[in-house]
């Protein structure tokens, strides 16, 4: 049994809850029981007292995490994504919490290299002109030998360094404290300063925290060197959306962005009038390898769980 004595794990929805089960035969002889409960799918039969364990929605978890108050018994939440800011407060108290990562690196370092490459090379202008049937020829910038810098040196960081590698670009990473690993130095944010006036390509995939909330502000803009392009796959809060409206508005950055400040970004919001900005709707890690790099993870957890072996993704408080 696992060393949180869960009894009651809460899946959000009957068809995720079907695919791990269809994985793990022996739950019921441990005394584990499996429901349905989140937001989405408030089951009135359902104690939620005995809830001890819950697995949020994939998209749109805030309504599930502002209902967890109604489960008293919980000491697991288990996110989907990579990101745990929604559930941050949690950590460090009596209910544990572990993220989905490793699920999500492929899909959104593919996505941060696709959005680099669009940008640089101007397919968001030509898929334009084809409207018009206009040929443009101009001469665009190749991702090859560009200096960029990934802020931010996790899965997904890692992920994005390793598809990089063939673009043959200038790497540079920075993370939340400098070290060293088997591919080289990792600087820290004391680093920025002297890094940021020679990142031609910046590539953020930072977490969202107290920390890293709007690093990305006028004063780090204002040091990129013009023409620098801002790719963020990360968290949207993490950019200022109006300093960098600013910059784009000026003509001095350009923007490919998956993530914004707010999401979904209003109809009437400045920054889809912005020039040199490309923008897709937060879909970094939702491809068809989703489902069943999620589904092997939450197989692996419950499993765990069941054995009485430490979790996986565990978040450190």
């Amino acid at each position: 049994m696992s060393t949180l004595d869960i009894r009651t794990i809460a899946f959000p929805d009957p068809d995720i809850l079907a695919k791990v089960d269809g994985r793990i035969t022996d739950h019921q002889q441990t005394g584990i029981e499996f429901v349905v409960w989140s937001a989405e799918n408030p089951t009135v039969e359902v104690n939620r007292a005995a809830i001890d364990a819950i697995i949020l929605p994939y998209i749109d978890a805030q309504p599930t995490v502002a209902r967890l108050g109604e489960l008293p018994n919980l000491k697991l939440v288990q996110t989907q994504t990579t990101g745990y800011d929604l559930v941050a407060d949690l950590v460090g108290t009596d209910t544990t919490v572990a993220t989905a990562s490793g699920v999500h690196a492929a899909a959104t370092a593919e996505l941060a290299v696709g959005l680099a490459l669009a940008s640089l090379r101007g397919i968001d202008t030509a898929v334009r002109s084809m409207a018009s049937r206009s040929w443009n020829h101009a001469r665009m910038r190749s991702l090859a030998d560009r200096r960029v810098m990934i802020l931010g040196a996790g899965g997904i960081g890692e992920a994005i360094r390793q598809r990089l590698v063939p673009f043959e670009a200038h790497i540079t990473r920075v993370a939340s404290h400098a070290r060293t690993d088997e591919h080289g130095r990792i600087y820290g944010p004391e680093d920025l300063p002297k890094l940021l006036p020679h990142t031609e390509v910046l590539i953020a995939v930072t977490p969202l925290t107290k920390q890293t909330e709007k690093l990305i502000d006028a004063e780090f803009l204002s040091q990129l060197p013009d023409n620098a392009l801002v790719v963020n796959v990360g968290r949207g809060k993490v950019v200022d959306t109006d300093a960098l409206v600013a910059e784009l508005r000026a003509g001095r950055l350009s923007a490919a962005l998956d993530v914004v400040d707010p999401e979904p970004l209003p109809h009437e919001h400045p920054l889809w009038g912005t020039p040199n900005t490309l923008i897709t709707p937060h879909v970094g890690g939702d491809t068809s390898a989703f489902e069943p790099r999620i589904e092997q993870m939450l197989t692996e957890q419950v499993r765990r769980i069941i054995a009485g072996e430490p979790l996986i993704n565990v978040v450190e408080g």
